[in-house]
């Protein structure tokens, strides 16, 4: 294949300093592929929060070189940072995504939300072995406890999207609608939607999504 999936974008910034000396950190001496990819999934993973409560008209929540410089992010901007770190480490790598229902949030979310419904919820597609792989590195580790889930964990070879059950068997995810990758974070087309949605989300949410998530 070409080198489409290789190059920066405007919100995978595989050439900015921050992020490809993340990816140089995370990979070490690796220079096997597949075991790259493996180190730079839990890097994003664990090393970047997930935080649902950025403001989604602010194209910086987005990106994810801002992702990086936060140590916070959500869905979109941790698929972006870990397909970024990935390009700088010559993995062809892009950005996917799905509307998914969610039944596990804090009660500020869900009110917020006005939905359990969460419209394009992203994940990133490497390609390794020649063939895309998806995997998924939205909630750390810390996260997960507290939510009583599963980490979601990534072999480089089966998609990792997300479980479709607790630790408990209780309902967690479904996906309802696939809406597939992207070249690059469609920023404009995910905002529209956003505005019709999430009304009362544009300017974010006070508050700390992980420290609420034992609340939930």
């Amino acid at each position: 294949m070409d080198d489409t999936y290789l190059l920066p974008g405007r919100l995978i910034e595989s050439e900015d300093p921050a992020v490809v000396a993340f990816a140089a950190k995370a990979v070490g001496g690796e220079t096997d592929p597949t075991q790259k990819a493996l180190k730079l999934f839990y890097s994003v993973r664990d090393d970047v929060r997930y935080d649902a409560y950025l403001p989604l008209a602010d194209i910086k929540s987005y990106s994810g070189k801002e992702a990086l410089a936060m140590g916070r992010g959500w869905c979109v901007s941790k698929a972006a940072l870990l397909a970024a770190c990935a390009r700088a480490q010559s993995i062809p790598a892009r950005p996917g995504y799905a509307d998914v229902r969610n039944h596990m949030a804090t009660p500020k979310l869900t009110e917020a939300m006005g939905t359990d419904i969460f419209f394009w919820h992203s994940y990133c597609e490497l390609r390794l072995n020649d063939r895309w792989v998806k995997c998924t590195p939205s909630f750390n580790k810390s996260l997960c406890n507290k939510f009583g889930l599963k980490t979601l964990d990534f072999d480089g070879e089966t998609d990792s999207l997300f479980h479709e059950y607790d630790k408990t068997g209780n309902k967690h995810m479904e996906y309802i609608r696939e809406r597939g990758p992207f070249l690059d974070v469609p920023y404009e087309e995910i905002l529209a939607t956003f505005r019709a949605q999430y009304l009362n989300m544009q300017d974010g949410i006070e508050g700390d999504f992980e420290a609420e998530a034992g609340e939930a």
